[in-house]
């Protein structure tokens, strides 16, 4: 009797060794990160209540763990935006990745880097940072995201969505990734990124303009820019599709409860006055964050200011590594781990009351690659605005086609109406040259159409927002508030460099992000009034 038992406990020791060789726990604790990044969506998700968006795999996430309705990007462009996530740095911290289209520069690790020094699988899809190029400091191309997986695809909705399967691509990550070992991923969707396939939304989407409860009044409200907002809600819900089938398989494979996951985008949608400008519907961003096994309570809306510049930090922090022995640069974010801890929904740390955001050069197409610097901070419901180069064009020179304005049918809309005669309101808004100082009441006004700065009662809150943001902006070395802005704007080029010296000797640039017929064929001043023809020799 004794030899049988004492068989019995050797046949089930044998068969949990087995069973450990076979199919391997994961004995290091840390959790798994995930970020999904759609690009150029805006706020317009239904958990933020819009009405001609439908995505109940972002508002699951956001239902299950927590809603930001306070985040913002402090460059409202891909690169710049994609370079303060990387390194828990401001755009105007990081040298020449303060720009659009640039050498990244070699010298700033990014988390991704660091996770895979300190024992993490990593890796992405889609896209990671763009556009740009990631060399070392020998010359050799750097991968900051991690290896790519993107071979699996798929047949599009439309033509201009992407071939890749997200979600597939995922899979395959997984399916390589140790199974002992915690791993960080990024999806970087393409969407909703231009170009649309015109009239998507109605045809594929079954939308109808009368949905669209909310019109921003800097447009012209007919069929055609209607029209343009459904085919982007489209390209919106197609990504959320493949969020709901990653999170889907993370479910299947119990990963969920220990994976931490960031969904939001780089910035706001690519149309006139939202992509590549700083007013609130560029910079403020959607994000939900969910990581169950951290989390007390689902459900919960967070109304801290939060930037991307701490999305690093969260990531270090929950890594259980030390930032200062990482080798990245210090960071100015703060971690959002004690916020994901909490139990509470508004304002949880009182310290995060305000954001900073700023530019310098997006795209390009001005005389001498030169941008359009501005600086601004968002505070108590309050966003400030310095223009510093006035005289310069906010979205590029108009007989270089705007080049820092998406082509679209709304863009296109727009310039055709004050080419016609028309209400040139509207062109003044989006293309037109502006004041040094603008200040907004977000909280009343968030498409931002009544400017406060000249308002004598609000005198004393433009120089409070003004002082505190000059304060911030010196403390952390910002070239910008030390007389050297111009060393931004020195940054070389990937490609596109003497684009307006180029296009107006008649050598044809390319220029493939707008249409042929944004290009002015005269010379305008800031009020949009024809100065001369543009005489461009054939070349």
């Amino acid at each position: 009797m004794c030899c049988h038992r004492n068989f019995a406990k050797l046949f089930l020791f044998l068969i949990i060794i087995y069973c450990a060789k076979v199919y391997p726990q994961n004995t290091d604790k840390r959790p798994n990160i995930l970020v999904i990044m759609f690009d150029d969506a805006g706020l317009d998700m239904s958990a933020y209540g819009s009405t001609y968006v439908n995505t109940p795999a972002f508002d699951e996430i956001a239902k299950e763990g927590m809603l930001f309705n306070r985040a913002y990007t402090p460059n409202a462009k891909c690169a710049p935006s994609r370079a303060a996530i990387m390194t828990g740095r401001n755009s105007w911290q990081l040298g020449a990745a303060a720009n659009h289209v640039i050498y990244f520069p070699a010298k700033f690790k990014t988390y991704q880097e660091v996770l895979l020094e300190n024992g993490y699988t990593t890796g992405h899809t889609g896209k990671g940072y763009a556009p740009g190029k990631t060399n070392a400091e020998d010359g050799s191309s750097r991968n900051v995201m991690g290896p790519a997986f993107n071979k699996k695809t798929l047949s599009p909705a439309t033509k201009y969505i992407s071939t890749n399967d997200y979600s597939g691509n995922f899979e395959d990550f997984l399916n390589g990734a140790p199974e002992n070992k915690p791993w960080s991923f990024w999806v970087g969707s393409t969407e909703p990124h231009r170009g649309y396939e015109y009239g998507s939304g109605a045809k594929l989407g079954k939308k109808t303009p009368d949905q669209i409860k909310e019109f921003p009044p800097y447009w012209p409200d007919n069929q055609v820019t209607r029209n343009d907002l459904l085919d982007y809600a489209f390209e919106i819900e197609d990504t959320d599709k493949h969020i709901g089938r990653i999170i889907e398989t993370l479910r299947k494979r119990n990963l969920l409860d220990n994976t931490l996951v960031v969904v939001t985008s780089d910035h706001g949608m690519p149309f006139p006055r939202v992509k590549g400008d700083q007013y609130e519907n560029a910079n403020h961003i959607p994000m939900a964050i969910l990581w169950k096994k951290k989390m007390k309570n689902a459900g919960r809306h967070v109304d801290d200011y939060v930037s991307f510049i701490d999305l690093a930090p969260t990531f270090i922090e929950a890594a259980g590594i030390d930032w200062r022995s990482s080798g990245m640069y210090p960071a100015t974010g703060k971690s959002l781990v004690k916020i994901i801890s909490s139990d509470r929904s508004g304002q949880i740390e009182e310290q995060r009351d305000f954001v900073l955001i700023g530019k310098e050069r997006h795209d390009t197409g001005r005389p001498g690659d030169v941008g359009y610097p501005i600086r601004g901070i968002h505070k108590n419901g309050m966003l400030y605005i310095r223009n510093y180069e006035v005289d310069r064009w906010p979205s590029g020179n108009p007989e270089t086609g705007y080049l820092n304005s998406d082509g679209s049918p709304t863009k296109t809309t727009v310039l055709e109406l004050r080419r016609k005669g028309g209400d040139t309101s509207y062109w003044k808004l989006n293309f037109g040259k502006r004041e040094s100082e603008e200040l907004y009441n977000v909280a009343t006004d968030p498409f931002c159409m009544n400017n406060l700065a000249n308002d004598l009662g609000h005198t004393p809150i433009k120089a409070k927002l003004k002082s505190e943001m000059e304060r911030k902006l010196k403390e952390q070395g910002d070239l910008r508030m030390l007389g050297y802005g111009h060393l931004y704007e020195n940054a070389p080029m990937v490609n596109g460099r003497y684009f307006y010296e180029e296009f107006m000797t008649g050598k044809k640039p390319k220029a493939g992000w707008v249409n042929d017929s944004d290009f002015e064929p005269q010379f305008l001043d800031g009020d949009g009034n024809a100065i001369k023809e543009v005489s461009i020799p054939k070349k």
